[in-house]
């Protein structure tokens, strides 16, 4: 990421991950912090690095987006008019590994909450925020390649994901010619702590991966520029492209193949 471009952003599922490169490169450009996730003491220890590191004021906010309160808690940080966000990052989101009914519903709801409704809302909070304000500023909300096509195996994180695409995408529309832009940001696989915590086994070659540093440049270049979608990396370009050539009934097909072998 080039110059500073924005004020002060408000990260979610900023404790490892892509959500942490994120916070690490942003706080390198001069942009204040907030960061958002679950695990208070790892938050901590993450802004007090990147303020040692760095000349910014860094907050933390434990939180767990799939509790209404605690989501009411951070709208309400987005929302205000002090020490205002300016750029909103929607990372939070997990998923599941395994076949719809095996994992018990409840679980499957969480993941809902947080993957769409928690986004939603926050998105709702700094648009409002910004228009209202006539301020410009920015959403970037974290998808994936699993958007574009249904995926056996992994039903509801790929829903999760497709609401995402599309949310963003249409938001964007309504908002660019107020300064607002919102950008989808479509990673493919990423080490990170997603896979084993969801429980996926992947084996594919090395080249089809991505750091989390790789994405999270990729999503804060792709802000910075007002795009509505960004796919990081070749392979996943080529992959999203052929898939909306394919038949629905090839892309269900191929699915449920990977799906098999996973």
């Amino acid at each position: 990421m080039g110059e500073r471009a924005w004020r002060r952003a408000l990260i979610t599922g900023a404790s490892s991950g892509i959500g942490e490169a994120m916070a690490r490169q942003l706080g390198a450009a001069g942009t204040d912090l907030v960061l958002v996730a679950r695990t208070g003491a790892r938050l901590e220890e993450i802004a007090a690095d990147i303020r040692e590191r760095n000349a910014v004021a860094v907050e933390v906010l434990a939180a767990d987006l799939a509790d209404p309160t605690a989501l009411g808690t951070v709208e309400a940080r987005v929302a205000a008019a002090e020490d205002p966000v300016d750029l909103l990052v929607n990372n939070a989101g997990y998923g599941f590994e395994g076949p719809f009914g095996t994992i018990p519903v409840d679980d499957e709801e969480a993941e809902i909450r947080v993957n769409v409704v928690a986004l939603m809302r926050l998105t709702h909070a700094a648009v409002r925020r910004l228009t209202g304000a006539g301020e410009r500023g920015t959403v970037l909300n974290v998808a994936s390649v699993a958007a574009f096509q249904p995926s056996a195996g992994s039903a509801n994180y790929s829903a999760t994901k497709a609401y995402v695409l599309s949310f963003s995408q249409s938001v964007h529309e309504e908002t660019a010619a107020a300064g607002v832009n919102v950008t989808a940001l479509c990673p493919g696989l990423t080490r990170t702590q997603f896979q084993p915590r969801g429980g996926y086994q992947i084996d594919v070659p090395a080249v089809l991966w991505q750091s989390a540093d790789e994405v999270a440049r990729s999503g804060l270049d792709a802000a910075a520029r007002g795009r509505p979608v960004e796919v990081t990396g070749w392979h996943n370009k080529v992959l999203t492209t052929s898939v909306r050539k394919l038949p629905l009934g090839v892309v269900r097909w191929a699915s449920t193949q990977i799906a098999g072998r996973m």
